[in-house]
């Protein structure tokens, strides 16, 4: 029931975007569009934008589908992207209504899951400390993020497949060279020195 609840606020949500900005959208019109009591959407969520956040990790996840491997990620990447584009007056909307920091901590837990899942994939991860394995995943997930939400705000002009394969030259391989640069500092368990060149 409850995961009814929450999806018909998405729903509903989803279709409001289409022909306003969130910042205009109240808990008044989800209750009303939905059919469902305003006291049964602050069960479910704190406010429009926990339910933002809901809808966007639910959505992320769909997308990505089952390309959260080592040899699968690209594919991943490239489903987010063209999603965006494809529901791009949503994503404007959505954009347009909430700080650059709302949004980044609305997709981090999704690309962050993603990415971990990348790196632990990765036989070189073993005996790799969990913090050491999450601050790579972060790194990552800053990056892709803060990739992604430039190619929002330059009107998403560069095509998808073009933004995963530069995506892809700077990350891809780049996993294994972190890991195998976390061994060794793990290894040594001396303080940083600065680069080795």
């Amino acid at each position: 029931m409850a995961e009814l609840a929450k999806s018909a606020y998405a729903q509903v949500l989803r279709r409001l975007l289409q022909t306003k900005p969130l910042s205009r959208i109240t808990v008044v019109d989800l209750a009303k569009e939905s059919g469902l009591a305003r006291m049964t959407f602050y069960y479910h969520f704190h406010d429009i934008f926990d339910l933002v956040d809901w809808m966007v990790s639910r959505d992320i996840s769909r997308i990505l589908g089952a390309n959260r491997t080592h040899d699968s990620w690209q594919e991943g990447f490239l489903a987010l992207f063209k999603a965006a584009r494809k529901e791009h007056v949503l994503v404007l909307n959505i954009c347009n209504s909430m700080s650059r920091g709302q949004i980044e901590r609305s997709l981090t837990p999704s690309v962050r899951a993603l990415l971990r899942s990348v790196i632990e994939e990765d036989g070189a991860a073993v005996g790799i400390p969990r913090k050491d394995i999450d601050f790579i995943a972060s790194y990552y997930t800053y990056a892709f993020i803060g990739v992604m939400l430039d190619w929002i705000d330059e009107g998403m002009r560069q095509a998808p497949e073009e933004m995963v394969r530069r995506i892809d030259c700077v990350m891809g391989g780049s996993f294994t060279k972190a890991i195998s640069a976390f061994q060794s500092y793990s290894d040594a368990q001396k303080p940083y020195t600065g680069p080795s060149v």
